[in-house]
């Protein structure tokens, strides 16, 4: 489970900067951004299974939690800014 949560966490972080990198195509860094997105809840769905099979851990996996679900908006946010307002 460790190695799940450590990879798509590792992903965000990877595909926010392989899209930057193709930044001047607004599709791909749309698509890269999305790819972000999606590992992001990846990470909270990881989390909240770490969550249930060790509820000792509750409180510091709820921070995590709030931590990538506000890092979601944020992307998500991004994304729509992107779509609305990048010029290539």
């Amino acid at each position: 489970m460790g190695s799940q949560i450590r990879r798509s966490a590792d992903s965000v972080n990877s595909n926010i900067v392989e899209g930057y990198g193709r930044k001047q195509y607004k599709n791909d860094f749309i698509r890269f951004l999305i790819y972000a997105y999606s590992s992001n809840d990846e990470t909270i769905n990881h989390l909240k299974k770490i969550e249930l099979l060790y509820p000792e851990l509750s409180n510091e996996v709820q921070q995590f939690i709030q931590e990538y679900d506000l890092l979601g908006k944020k992307i998500n946010k991004f994304i729509a800014y992107v779509k609305s307002k990048w010029r290539t």
